[in-house]
């Protein structure tokens, strides 16, 4: 007889974790509260995002997951882009950042470091004025994932049979129990994969270990004549928010200090600015990130403001026009650490607390966790 597991959270999380424990030979069921994925799961830019990740652990898990991805989109209608990314230098100081960190992962990583002339020859969508050069990574895959995540249910679904049930609000917790409103399931293991609103469950826990993150981003309207971006793009700020960059040592100290004279207000939201392209053509754009246990939720305009006038600096496009904003939130982590993984329970284990990475880290996050 099968073992069974229940996992409670349908957004990325939680679908890895259900396809890992099915592929395992566990009978799955997943519960979620809401008709479909609403969470920040959906609110992000597609992207699965591997340069972002450190060197060893953390950069191979992002590969698994690259891997994973890829596998799952092969097998169904599920749409992706292995469109690579680059990373743009328009300063001596951000040149200079990208080669100290080109110079500690050359041997690892499949990264080519150009002058602005064989950048432009790759992108038609990066701004040539004041261009020194890039940082070219094949390894980035782009999803639609509004899309993406309305698909997998059914994937899973249909290859090992996993059992969704959608409105379906866990109030409790139990060793080997769970209690809904008018109805209890059992199951040899529980999962808790529901992002920020495991606060609702464990609340001590959530309390104890974990902050929320709201970010804001936009989409433009659908580019015309097919026009596409080609690799996914990066200005020189997000060499400060990635963890990855941080062998640039000295180099990026000196950036970072650069940016704290001269872009004050980018350092104190949090924005760090990148565009990717979805299947529909429309260009995703953002992000700002504002830590704290409760966020505004009205999206700030002069925060959007910042981020569209970044982005000028390094793309160009055809159609400007921006279709819809929005802001998502999602739990992060106080101490840093790249997960969550607890026990509250026997036979109960929380996973989460991959702040914004989800993307790029839950399918082989997964699969560590239910192979260990």
């Amino acid at each position: 007889m099968k073992k069974t597991a229940i996992v409670v959270g349908a957004g990325i999380v939680g679908l890895a974790m259900s396809r890992s424990l099915a592929k395992k030979g566990y009978a799955v069921k997943v519960f979620d509260r809401s008709a479909f994925a609403v969470g920040a799961s959906i609110r992000n830019f597609g992207m699965i995002w591997p340069i972002g990740q450190t060197e060893g652990k953390m950069y191979e898990r992002a590969m698994l997951t690259r891997s994973i991805w890829s596998e799952i989109s092969n097998e169904s209608d599920i749409w992706h882009d292995p469109v690579g990314s680059f990373h743009l230098a328009y300063s001596d100081l951000e040149m200079e950042t990208l080669e100290a960190f080109f110079d500690n992962v050359k041997t690892t990583r499949p990264y080519q470091l150009l002058d602005a002339e064989a950048v432009l020859k790759k992108s038609n969508a990066v701004v040539s004025k004041n261009l020194k050069g890039g940082l070219y990574s094949p390894d980035e895959i782009i999803v639609d994932s509004p899309l993406a995540i309305a698909a997998l249910p059914g994937y899973l679904s249909a290859k090992y049979g996993i059992e969704f049930h959608w409105q379906s609000h866990v109030k409790e917790v139990e060793t080997s129990k769970i209690k809904l409103a008018d109805k209890e399931y059992q199951a040899d293991e529980i999962y808790i994969c529901n992002g920020p609103d495991f606060e609702n469950l464990f609340p001590a826990i959530f309390e104890e270990n974990v902050t929320k993150c709201k970010l804001q981003m936009l989409k433009t309207v659908t580019q015309p004549n097919k026009w596409r971006l080609g690799p996914s793009l990066c200005g020189g700020l997000s060499l400060t928010h990635y963890a990855s960059f941080k062998v640039a040592g000295d180099s990026l100290d000196k950036l970072k200090k650069h940016y704290a004279d001269t872009l004050p207000d980018y350092l104190k939201w949090g924005i760090h600015v990148m565009v990717s392209q979805n299947s529909r053509g429309e260009l995703i754009i953002g992000d700002s990130h504002e830590y704290g246990p409760t966020h505004d939720p009205f999206d700030k305009n002069f925060i959007n403001d910042l981020i569209l006038n970044y982005l000028k600096e390094f793309a160009t496009y055809p159609d400007p026009t921006i279709a819809a904003t929005w802001n998502g939130i999602y739990p992060k982590l106080k101490n840093g650490a790249t997960e969550l993984i607890a026990n509250p329970l026997p036979g109960v284990t929380i996973v989460n607390g991959v702040g914004g990475a989800g993307m790029t880290l839950s399918f082989g996050l997964a699969e560590q966790i239910v192979n260990s």
